[in-house]
């Protein structure tokens, strides 16, 4: 069974910066994407920024130029650094590890980390 554990949130003023890390159970070498989203109260579960293993990032268009996501492959490890931060940014930062197989996906979660940007 994969774990991940995300931290990294908290409270900060707009403005400011956090990063959130994701640590896996096992190799990221053996998801094909990893990833993070994010919900905000009263709303849907959205995509904030993944990585392929090949290392190729894609963003929502909403942190384009704020947000960058990263990995450690020695420590398991993704992160993901947030800039300039809005009070839309605010909500839960789930981690996501992605493995497909033939037209199959599955999807792993972490539990969630909680950032409020707020003054």
């Amino acid at each position: 069974q994969v774990q991940l554990v995300e931290s990294g949130g908290g409270l900060v003023q707009p403005g400011g910066s956090l990063r959130l890390s994701c640590a896996a159970s096992r190799s990221i070498f053996s998801f094909d994407a990893m990833g993070w989203y994010r919900q905000a109260p009263g709303k849907e579960r959205e995509l904030v920024a993944f990585i392929q293993s090949r290392g190729l990032t894609n963003y929502a268009d909403s942190v384009k130029g704020r947000f960058a996501i990263s990995r450690d492959n020695a420590k398991n490890t993704v992160y993901l650094q947030m800039n300039s931060l809005t009070p839309e940014d605010t909500g839960v930062y789930y981690c996501n590890a992605r493995t497909i197989v033939v037209f199959t996906s599955t999807d792993y979660w972490g539990q969630g980390t909680q950032v409020t940007v707020s003054s």
